[in-house]
């Protein structure tokens, strides 16, 4: 049992050093990852694809051993727009992808984006007004409530994240006949925003005017990645580390869009193409 804590205080040493969160002893690479929908998690890699809408080809990947896609958005879309020679771009992706600071660094780089956000607000799960509740006055820089009060700008600060944050507060809450639906907070209501959130209204509102892009995602991303799993069976990996890992996806990647250039024209149209 001594000798089983030595190794353990030596990798608990190790990751501080690193800084690293995680060890595995099978790939030192490879990182336990959630699958999502209650499916638990898997140790592994996160495989990145940009995707063109309309023949399903796969324009760019990466392979990293991130746990999350919080911070995938800017990076790929960029790579992608920089691979098709475009001066802006169109890029969707689902909620794992919603990051205001990667949404504000693609709105800069002409890059428009797609991209639900899941409403985790405490006060929706217990049936208090949520921010969006809220409308934004941006003449007199103020927030007007559903009961019709101005909540006032009262600070400023940074939160968490470092994001530079600017706070709203009402002064009549207390005699409020909606403050029951509204907050628990004695000393009323109060509403931070971020000093880019317009670029966040701006995607609540191309969502609401085009809510069918959102569904037309599982059709453009989730299309490569069926048939890789299931038709070409490659639905783990077999080899370690990452450096390998991104050769192996690489491989499989040219594997697919092979099949997919020849499913959407003939051999002989495809050996034209190829120089001579």
């Amino acid at each position: 049992m001594k000798k089983r804590k030595g190794v353990y205080d030596e990798l608990q040493q190790e990751m501080e050093e690193s800084g690293e969160s995680q060890i595995s002893l099978t790939d030192r690479d490879a990182r336990s990852m959630t699958l999502g929908s209650n499916r638990g998690t898997e140790v592994g890699y996160n495989v990145q694809i940009s995707v063109d809408a309309k023949h399903k080809l796969i324009v760019d990947h990466e392979v990293t051993n991130e746990c999350n896609d919080m911070n995938q958005l800017n990076a790929m879309a960029l790579r992608a727009k920089a691979m098709l020679e475009v001066d802006s771009l169109e890029v969707v992706a689902d909620a794992g992808y919603y990051n205001s600071q990667e949404i504000k660094d693609c709105t800069d780089q002409d890059i428009v984006p797609y991209i639900p956000k899941t409403n985790s607000s405490t006060n929706k799960k217990v049936g208090l007004y949520t921010k969006e509740d809220f409308r934004y006055d941006a003449e007199n820089d103020c927030y007007w409530c559903p009961a019709g009060e101005a909540l006032l700008r009262s600070g400023s600060g940074t939160d968490k994240h470092g994001r530079k944050m600017r706070y709203y507060v009402s002064t009549r809450c207390k005699e409020c006949m909606m403050k029951h639906k509204c907050t628990r907070d004695k000393r009323g209501r109060r509403i931070a925003r971020w000093e880019h959130e317009e670029c966040l209204e701006e995607l609540i509102q191309r969502l609401r005017a085009e809510p069918e892009k959102i569904k037309q995602r599982k059709a453009i991303v989730e299309h490569p990645f069926g048939i890789i799993k299931r038709s070409m069976d490659q639905g783990y990996f077999l080899t370690r580390r990452l450096c390998n890992v991104r050769a192996e996806m690489s491989l499989t990647m040219l594997a697919y869009n092979m099949k997919r250039v020849m499913g959407l024209m003939s051999i002989r149209q495809l050996m034209a193409a190829l120089p001579a």
